[in-house]
């Protein structure tokens, strides 16, 4: 396995991450080379995630990595990869999603590498992950790979219990605001913050358009949820029809779709258990298949259809994303009869899509107190057979508006940390409004931030270096080093030297001035200790050491 520097880690034309450069990690066939950020510093090169795609200007269509991949196995009959994990294959995906996971943890420093061994709550992380243990957990159930055959820009992830957490960005235009142009340039934006997956939501004109240029442009795997595009084809819910969907799923997977939602798990009887909540259905999708359910008296098309459904997802390899088209909207409504009776049917559906062949992750909650938070994943586990589980936060109070970012990644972290795969991050305007650059960073970021914390709470083995080579940097005053290795380098650099703009390696930060700096005094301590100073009276006598 072998390293290869190339230009500058430009994140899809937004920008230099200062001190960073992008590499490629190679796996055994040339073909498989893996993106990873390694950062400089002077504990030596910390090596992190990277997914901000193979662009070296803005707008460059990018090149179909995996289309070696899949012209070797054209004809082989297995098109999915769980079909072919089941078959004791080890794709090059699965091989590229398990170097891409341990982030060279083991040519890392040993002092960087020292973890806590956290609590998984039962999952089961590897110290170094294998291709193999890829493909045993895909084969399980346990993980997936989205992948469509149709989308071969993709470098490949893997979501699941035993993994990194990821994150989901929500874009896409509406009948009010956003272009086609707009979509491309938030997804962009997204994933140079670190989005593991986008979803495009599209609801107003130009979605199959939109959907477009995104895939064409887009190194992580892009969701959506079918039913918005039926919807607008027939533009009344009632006139819906499963033709209608059927060829709208059918486009969808033709043009390169990595994983939909589908709301299948919402049922005609669940409908009046929803009546008695304080807010409702709150989903897009479950609104719209209640008001189908009960214009038409009919059962929800997408149940009775399943089998169907499945069929078209497993020719593409097309992940679904099953719905919670029920989930809370609110906390008076966490957890509640409706809430739980479809995830139940979940569970079987989950069964059914495994039966033939694909790859399947089960949607979560929504609004829910942080008490109630563990019951959501414990049930999941036990009725979907420890499919991967997503979930959108949950906000963990109703009371945040303007800042449910930060709500969402409370509940996000305790949640993830529980067991949860992947969260759907929330922006600032959740509830208000269509997200600008802006809410996408912040969204980005609080989510990343969740899912990082669940991530050294479970134990992980690679989580922890990051954490560990901050932690140096601040302790020797190395502040290109802490700007270099933030989330955000840029806004740590300018809130830092908007008071103290030669940074250099002045040992304190203006929070506490030069006087009453902790680290710098704490320093002064352990050199002291260090020098054999034993009749050290006074905390003002270390200074003459």
């Amino acid at each position: 396995m072998s390293v290869k520097p190339t230009w500058p880690c430009l994140a899809s034309g937004a920008g230099v991450f200062p001190g960073a450069r992008k590499i490629y990690v190679e796996g055994s066939d040339p073909s498989i080379r893996v993106p990873m950020r390694e950062v400089a510093t002077s504990a030596g090169p910390v090596t992190l995630y990277d997914t901000s795609g193979p662009y070296t200007d803005p707008g460059a269509t990018i090149q179909p990595v995996r289309r070696p991949w899949l012209d070797a196995r054209a004809g082989s009959g297995a098109v999915t990869q769980r079909q072919l994990a089941r078959q004791g294959m080890v794709t090059a995906e699965m091989e590229f999603v398990a170097i891409r996971e341990n982030l060279r943890a083991q040519e890392t420093a040993a002092a960087l590498r020292q973890h806590h061994p956290g609590q998984s709550w039962g999952a089961e992380i590897p110290e170094m992950v294998t291709p193999e243990f890829v493909r045993d957990e895909v084969a399980r159930g346990r993980a997936i790979i989205p992948a469509n055959i149709n989308h071969p820009e993709l470098e490949p992830m893997i979501i699941g219990r035993n993994f990194l957490v990821k994150i989901n960005a929500n874009i896409g235009n509406s009948s009010l605001s956003s272009s086609a142009g707009e979509e491309l340039e938030k997804m962009i934006w997204a994933i140079r913050w670190g989005s593991d997956t986008v979803m495009d939501l599209s609801t107003g004109p130009d979605i199959h358009e939109t959907r477009e240029r995104i895939l064409r442009n887009c190194p992580v795997p892009v969701g959506t949820v079918p039913i918005y595009q039926a919807v607008e084809k027939v533009e009344r819910v009632e006139a819906l029809t499963w033709e209608t969907y059927r060829d709208t799923l059918v486009e969808q997977a033709e043009q390169g779709v990595d994983y939909v939602t589908i709301h299948a798990g919402l049922l005609r009887e669940f409908i009046p258990l929803a009546s008695r909540r304080l807010v409702g259905i709150v989903s897009r999708g479950g609104s719209i298949l209640a008001k189908w359910c009960l214009a038409n008296g009919r059962e929800n098309f997408l149940y009775t259809h399943w089998d169907d459904i499945c069929e078209i997802l497993a020719r593409y390899d097309v992940a679904v994303s099953i719905g919670d088209g029920l989930r809370a909207g609110c906390i008076a409504d966490a957890n509640d009869e409706a809430q739980f009776a479809e995830l139940r049917v979940q569970g079987e559906l989950t069964r059914r899509a495994w039966a033939h062949g694909v790859q399947v992750m089960n949607e979560g909650p929504g609004h829910v107190p942080l008490h109630l938070i563990k019951e959501n994943v414990e049930k999941q586990l036990e009725w979907c057979g420890e499919a991967p589980f997503y979930t959108l936060g949950p906000l963990a109070t109703d009371v945040a508006a303007g800042y449910d970012h930060i709500n969402s990644a409370i509940g996000g972290a305790l949640i993830a940390w529980y067991g949860v795969a992947m969260l759907c991050y929330v922006t600032p305007k959740e509830h208000l409004g269509l997200p600008d650059r802006d809410d996408v960073r912040d969204g980005v970021l609080a989510h990343k931030i969740a899912a990082h914390a669940a991530d050294l709470a479970k134990g992980h083995p690679a989580a922890q270096i990051h954490d560990n080579a901050m932690s140096l940097a601040r302790a020797e005053f190395q502040w290109d080093d802490q700007f270099h290795l933030a989330l955000d380098p840029e806004k740590a650099a300018r809130y830092h030297d908007e008071t103290v703009p030669e940074h250099g390696a002045t040992p304190f930060c203006s929070m506490c001035g030069p006087k009453f700096c902790a680290m710098r005094i704490s320093k002064e301590v352990k050199e002291a200790g260090g020098r054999g100073k034993r009749d050290v009276k006074d905390i003002r006598d270390i200074k003459d050491v």
